[in-house]
């Protein structure tokens, strides 16, 4: 069944890009003054304190994550852009549990530790491309390109075909504007038909020659007797993979706009005491991660908030106002990289639905900069760069097309 998509635009009412990107006031005036918020134009109840997105994120027997009406708009309404009923990682335990096993096989700690060396050299080989010059865009020569090729890459496809993947993926994860939404419809669609088309293909060729890759643990991967199809497995590599993509170059190019613009001091700290980037890398995911929200709909009617919640209710849990929560983190609009509590961040998530790819999220962000900053010894902003220009919309608010930066070799 195709849910009814709600139009985040409507609760959140930015009045610019760049305001979306930094939205740190509309949170502020949340958190402090309207920390749960009726929202009459989308018939949501939204919240914002850590304890509350907490508990909604957590808490099944209240917040379902089964769901006829959602803010989340990846995905596209045909049905090779929809997740198959089959796995259906929007349900809850116990039958989610099933689902979320047999793709967690593709997320190891076995996988992990294939992957490492193999996200080694495509950063390396990126590193290497950039040549000498004294100035880079380090969206489209880096944080892009980087968590695009290796997804490829784990996949077992072609990695000259990540200039495919990563148009496909922008257009499945764009959110529904107020205006022109049958026309993001048709470009989701359109996206999802191709990848489908592209990779069915390779799945059905890896049942006879499996490998080190994740279409290959997907399908070796079995739960109570069941095994994922090769439909199966394309389309829930279309939403996880996806959104792994997305994730980290995102991640990447928010920490380098951090390096340059909110703290200049940062990069040369942790050129100098390289025991802080993982930290650092945790903090940027508390801070700059801007506009990460889950909706969950209410199982039966509660006052588990303090406010009268009735079965059917849409409630949005904004995980990113909730990692500014001063109740949990001192001078939470501050970005502090010795902060020693920064990995309560809820970005990826809280309970049984806590982000699959969260660790390969940090993996590629921890060997990216620090084989970034092997090679780069000082950054530097470029005159005349103006925000409001490069950036465009995605699932969580907006992301950098472009950000030019001057630097210095070793």
């Amino acid at each position: 069944m195709q849910k009814e998509i709600i139009l985040s635009a409507k609760i959140t009412r930015f009045r610019s890009a760049v305001e979306e990107f930094s939205p740190f006031e509309w949170y502020r005036h949340h958190l402090e003054h309207e920390p749960i918020h009726y929202n009459e134009a989308t018939n949501t109840w939204n919240v914002f304190r850590y304890e509350d997105v907490k508990r909604v994120l957590s808490d099944y027997e209240y917040f379902s994550s089964e769901r006829v009406r959602t803010t989340i708009s990846v995905g596209a309404d045909n049905e090779v852009g929809s997740t198959p009923e089959r796995i259906n990682l929007s349900s809850d335990p116990p039958l989610h549990r099933k689902s979320r096993s047999l793709l967690s096989a593709a997320f190891t700690p076995r996988s992990l530790s294939l992957w490492e060396p193999r996200i080694h050299q495509v950063v390396g080989k990126l590193i290497k491309d950039m040549g000498d010059e004294p100035i880079i865009d380090i969206v489209r020569s880096f944080t892009s390109a980087l968590p695009t090729i290796v997804i490829a890459d784990l996949l077992g496809v072609p990695s000259e075909d990540r200039f495919l993947f990563k148009e496909w993926v922008d257009h499945l994860f764009l959110p529904f504007p107020i205006d022109n939404i049958e026309d993001i419809q048709e470009l989701k669609r359109a996206a999802a038909q191709n990848y489908y088309n592209y990779l069915y293909p390779h799945v059905a060729a890896k049942r006879n020659h499996l490998t080190d890759d994740i279409i290959s643990d997907l399908i070796r991967a079995e739960v109570d007797g069941d095994r994922l199809t090769d439909d199966e497995i394309v389309r829930m590599t279309m939403f996880i993979l996806g959104a792994g993509i997305e994730t980290t170059s995102h991640l990447l190019a928010n920490t380098f706009y951090s390096f340059l613009y909110d703290n200049d001091q940062i990069y040369a700290e942790i050129q100098a005491n390289r025991e802080l980037l993982p930290n650092t890398v945790e903090e940027m995911l508390r801070y700059r991660f801007h506009v990460t929200r889950m909706d969950r709909t209410v199982k039966q009617d509660n006052k588990v908030l303090g406010v009268e919640l009735k079965k059917g209710d849409v409630v949005v849990a904004w995980m990113s106002a909730a990692n500014l929560d001063k109740a949990v983190f001192a001078d939470p609009f501050t970005l502090n990289i010795h902060r020693p509590n920064n990995k309560q961040h809820l970005t990826f998530g809280n309970g049984p639905h806590f982000c699959l790819g969260a660790p390969l999220a940090r993996l590629e962000a921890n060997i990216g900069l620090r084989l970034f900053m092997d090679h780069f010894q000082r950054i530097e902003p470029v005159p005349g760069f103006k925000l409001e220009e490069n950036l465009t919309p995605f699932a969580a608010g907006q992301t950098l097309t472009h950000l030019p930066m001057r630097v210095q070799h070793w």
